[in-house]
């Protein structure tokens, strides 16, 4: 694909979310970057698969932060959005509460 191409093209920098495998939050300090699609996915009328000539779209760089992606970006002359991560919200748990009285079934 041509630089021009690649410069009018939009990417989009997140930090991935831990897998349904995963239960610990180790090894999810990577950043990536990959590109919006610039058209959409076709089936293929043969073979019924889905296709697209979109090449960058399947792309994906991963970096170790969120500020060498944006230096990345910047240095490519790439337009980019950053999706910060959601935070997760912690409650304090105890042992002792899956006996307690308040949350029996019944």
């Amino acid at each position: 694909m041509r630089q021009k191409e690649l410069m009018m093209s939009e990417a989009r920098i997140y930090q991935p979310a831990k897998t349904a495998m995963q239960s610990g939050r180790a090894k999810n300090n990577s950043w990536i970057l990959e590109f919006e699609p610039m058209e959409a996915r076709r089936a293929d009328p043969l073979m019924g698969w889905i296709s697209s000539g979109d090449t960058p779209c399947q792309i994906k760089l991963k970096f170790s932060s969120k500020e060498e992606a944006i230096a990345y970006a910047d240095r490519e002359g790439l337009s980019y959005n950053i999706a910060e991560p959601r935070r997760r919200k912690v409650k304090g748990k105890s042992y002792a509460d899956n006996f307690s009285s308040q949350f029996r079934f019944q």
